[in-house]
């Protein structure tokens, strides 16, 4: 699909009774056409057709033949605004009881479905919809709608206690692993207790509280699914490469028959009302105090979103906001944004900081200094290069939005579901275009100046005394005694029509098509492989420039990083400041990465502003001003980022892993550097390395664009034709680790509900056809997919983690093959036991043929979604590049796919799986783990960072 000039008109409705002959002579019964939007000649849209099944079902179809691919979305209108007090999670821990079978569907089938399909599946829960979703080749339709229709029709029988236990287990150890466990994680939860009142929809977190999760009981669940998702409150959306009126006898087959559920009604809007100042504060395991302010506003598709989203913009995103001029580039604050975000029945407006060390500041000065950057927003106004960017930023966001099938389904459901207009590209771009400085000044004075808001502070544990004021607010909390049980509810049946244990049949695979490439070499010495991509009007470009860390000395640990954040920032002819305005206003991106190997340059434009982009690009990189402020200022926020990350149990096991694996080598060092190499460092170090190693001979540029070869050849010819030189050859030494294998390595952090496990070795590097590629392929059923042993052991049976995985990774020097979870603190040696065993047993044993055949038909089948958007091109082109090889490399991959016996593959299992010969990290509360992990009868030795 090929996307047009912009215009702002909004989209013009085709009328159903324009098309009431189709629906009598080509509409299956039952089913009912509700609207049309065709595709807009002149304007950016998503045509879709809308249908009704006679159970409420809504079904939206795009159709989309730009790659043999296609999305199923069924979004379900039930989130944690529509649970109970007292029992809240309920929304998310379906998510997860969803995929585990229904009557017709085995346990656990669900992920093994669709992995062999060749897919990708997930669901996600927020506080107003819960979707499940899967893309897959077009080929494997009929058994999505099975699937998914399985679940909504005859989920309910097939619940056992066991499988409730096990996802409850699941559950909690997710919010351990992403709330308990990480620094200001219980923040959002304590703030939204405070902002809204007691028994509101948004007052409890959607993972739940952990109280109301060990309350849950199957009756309270069967009752919530027998209420909420029922076909007349949800959305089925299909994208791809499908016709309407051929796949919609298939969606009649499949949900036609599932009855409805009660009656559902809109719920009202609600957004937050303060009539006073708000203080709350909590102790965290962190480093840096934190503070927010945070304001109610309306709701999501009020008119006053657009402009506040604005005002957002001006306070507090990117270089020019009056935050980042006030509070970080003088190095008051380590960091400083604000945002406006919006959910169906309320928004919010929230301004936050965390306190550089150096100035001294504590939360109540930060607290007067946002105080007085909003009142400035009175004093400076709106600018017309602020309306100017929010309206280019929205434009660029909705064209880039439509390069995946997924995304233009995404987008289609979140409509139909929160608007009952699956397509609002237009009307939402029209919305922006509409809002003056007026607009936005008006909804400050109201929402904003001098209006109460929460303040929320977050403080390291023992320093009570950062917060910005005494508490003045408890949040009411939920007593058990006063549950209430409502009327059960009837369970309802679908009709069996056909044998629904039957599994639907693929057809024939559908034909994948290589991208087309074309290839030069500029005068400069720069490899370039280009494809053309005509379904946006976009360019996206990865510059790979031989300057990563690996070029860097020990001694100069982070100094490629920090290179590459100081090109991020001023030039000679721009600062910091001018440039991000350039780039935003062309809707454009530039950003600069330093890998192990590459300097990285990523270029993201339409496709109309890539002359101008391009020439900021080369300003960028052929002119930086490597400004002493720029680097004083990133230095300090590295350091404090260094020492915040001393916090994060998962940034400690991968430093562990590193300095295990490739000891006093610059690869075991962080590519941030260290506290010692970031104070030693010098701007003339890194002006140095950048003269030195910022060379184009041996650089390689990959692109895709709608734009032809020619026109893009002679950009980029022309984008910095005086660029000369080559650097010098990367010369790493790598010597083998001098560590005590099948030993236990301990790090202790401090406050660790949970640990963090790592067993490792080094492997052979990594290539495209050899050993490297194979071995991921035998790592497939060990750990590669949701389905592979060690996941359904220590996730699905067990219940220790939240997920569970291996795998061989690295580059052209080395490899490392690494198994690792995060699991509940008090089961980290049962946990190490079961990776033990399957290690072990897959050592000695291997795979079987079925799961040979399960591998095959899912690695095989897969191909249809490694080509689709522009990035994933990107990739797949790189890869080229680096290796030297032609997209035939992909025939050999396949062939070694099919060729590949049991005999070769465990044999890398035997050869590469040995426990004996890998090394345990375990992160956790070294004190309280040690006594357990004793019983290992595995050597200890406590390992400091």
């Amino acid at each position: 699909m090929k996307y047009s000039a912009l215009s702002l008109a909004l989209l013009v409705a085709l009328g159903v009774a324009g098309c009431s002959s189709q629906q009598a002579t080509t509409l299956p019964a039952g089913v009912k056409l509700v609207a049309v939007n065709p595709q807009q000649d002149d304007r950016i849209s998503l045509p879709y057709k809308k249908y009704q099944l006679e159970n409420g079902l809504t079904v939206i179809i795009h159709e989309d033949d730009s790659d043999p691919l296609v999305h199923v979305d069924v979004t379900y209108h039930v989130g944690s605004a529509r649970e109970e007090l007292g029992k809240s999670g309920f929304a998310h821990f379906f998510e997860h009881m969803m995929f585990q079978g229904s009557d017709n569907v085995g346990a656990e089938m669900h992920f093994k479905y669709v992995t062999e399909a060749g897919g990708t599946l997930n669901g996600t829960t927020n506080s107003d919809r819960t979707n499940y979703f899967q893309t897959v080749p077009v080929n494997q339709l009929e058994k999505m709608l099975w699937l998914e229709s399985d679940r909504m029709g005859y989920f309910l029988d097939s619940v056992t206690q066991e499988k409730f236990d096990i996802q409850l287990s699941t559950v909690k150890n997710e919010r351990g692993q992403r709330v308990d466990n990480q620094p200001y994680g219980r923040y959002f939860e304590q703030l939204q207790g405070a902002l809204y009142p007691y028994g509101h929809p948004y007052s409890w977190p959607v993972i739940g509280h952990m109280d109301d999760l060990n309350r849950a009981t199957m009756p309270d669940l069967k009752q919530f699914f027998l209420r909420w998702y029922g076909p007349n409150n949800a959305t089925l959306t299909i994208g791809g490469a499908v016709k309407a009126e051929e796949i919609l006898p298939m969606v009649q087959k499949y949900f036609g028959t599932i009855p409805a559920g009660p009656a559902v009604e809109k719920m009202a809007k609600a957004p937050a009302k303060l009539d006073a100042d708000r203080y709350v504060s909590m102790e965290d395991n962190v480093h840096l105090p934190l503070i927010s302010m945070t304001f109610p506003t309306v709701y999501a598709g009020h008119p006053d979103e657009a402009p506040l989203n604005i005002l957002a913009d001006i306070l507090g995103n990117g270089n020019n906001s009056l935050l980042y001029q006030s509070l970080v580039r003088p190095q008051i604050a380590v960091n400083a944004s604000a945002g406006h975000r919006c959910m169906e029945l309320a928004c919010t407006f929230s301004l936050s900081a965390l306190p550089h060390p150096a100035s001294g500041k504590n939360l109540a000065d930060i607290e007067q200094l946002l105080r007085q950057n909003l009142q400035q927003v009175a004093e400076r106004g709106v600018k017309p290069e602020d309306l100017a960017r929010a309206k280019t930023r929205v434009e660029a966001r909705s064209i880039f939005g439509l390069q995946s099938v997924a995304g233009k389904v995404s987008q289609l459901a979140y409509n139909e579901i929160f608007f009952g207009e699956p397509d609002r590209i237009a009307s939402l771009l029209a919305s922006y275009e509409a809002v003056t400085a007026e607009d936005v000044m008006r909804v400050y004075r109201q929402y904003v100046q001098n209006s109460p808001a929460v303040i929320s502070s977050v403080v390291p544990r023992g320093k009570t005394e950062l917060i910005a004021a005494a508490d003045n607010f408890t949040a009411q909390k939920f007593d058990p005694a006063n549950a209430t049980t409502a009327e059960p509810l009837p369970m309802r049946y679908a009709a069996h029509t056909f044998d629904r244990k039957v599994v639907p049949q693929a057809g024939a695979n559908p034909a994948i098509l290589l991208p087309d490439t074309w290839t030069t070499v500029l005068d400069n010495g720069i490899q370039v492989l280009g494809s053309v991509s005509d379904e946006t009007p976009t360019t996206s470009i990865l510059l790979r420039i031989p300057a990563g860390s690996f070029h860097n000395t020990v001694e100069q640990a982070g100094l490629a990083s920090m290179m590459a954040a100081l090109l991020n920032e001023s030039t000679e002819n721009y600062s910091t400041e001018q440039m991000s305005m350039a780039l935003e206003l062309l809707g454009s991106s530039v950003s600069f990465s330093a890998s192990d190997n590459e300097l990285n340059v990523f270029i993201s434009s339409l496709s109309r502003n890539l002359p101008q982009t391009l020439q900021l690009v080369q300003e960028k990189l052929l002119r930086p001003a490597f400004n002493a402020e720029d680097f004083n200022r990133i230095k300090q926020q590295r350091l404090q980022s260094l020492a915040q990350a001393q916090k994060n149990a998962s940034y400690l096991a991968e430093r562990a892993v590193s300095k295990l694996m490739f000891g006093d080598s610059i690869a075991g060092q962080s590519s941030m550097g260290s506290a010692e190499s970031l104070q030693a460092m010098t701007l003339e170090q890194v002006s140095a390395f950048y003269q030195t190693h910022v060379k184009p001979q041996g650089a390689q540029l990959v692109t895709v664009s709608d734009l032809p070869q020619p026109q893009l050849q002679s950009l980029l010819a022309d984008m910095a034709p005086q660029w000369q030189g080559k650097a010098p050859e990367l010369a790493l030494a790598l010597p083998a680790p001098a560590i005590q294998q099948g030993a236990i390595y301990l790090v202790h952090k401090d406050q660790s509900p949970q640990s963090e496990i790592r067993i490792v070795r080094r492997t052979m590097p990594r290539d495209l056809t050899g050993d490297f590629y194979r071995a991921g392929l035998m790592n497939f059923t060990l750990g590669g997919n949701f389905n592979s042993r060690i996941n359904l052991n220590l996730r699905e049976d067990k219940g220790y983690t939240y997920g569970a995985r291996s795998g061989f990774g690295g580059d052209q020097q080395v490899g490392l093959f690494t198994a690792s979870a995060a699991v509940r603190a008090d089961v980290t040696r049962e946990s190490i036991e079961e990776f033990l065993k399957e290690l072990n047993n897959y050592q000695q044993n291997g795979m079987t043929a079925a799961e040979l055949n399960f591998m095959r038909s899912a690695v095989n089948q897969s191909e249809a979604l490694r080509y689709e958007t522009p990035n994933a091109k990107l990739g797949f082109m790189a890869q080229m590049l680096e290796f030297n090889v032609g997209p035939e490399f992909t025939r050999e991959r396949n062939q070694i796919l099919q060729q590949a016996s049991l005999e070769q593959l465990n044999a890398l299992a035997s050869q590469y799986l040995s426990p004996s010969e890998m090394v345990i990290v375990v992160v956790g509360e070294a004190d309280k783990l040690k006594p357990e992990l004793e019983k290992l009868q595995l050597p200890i030795i406590e390992l400091k960072l």
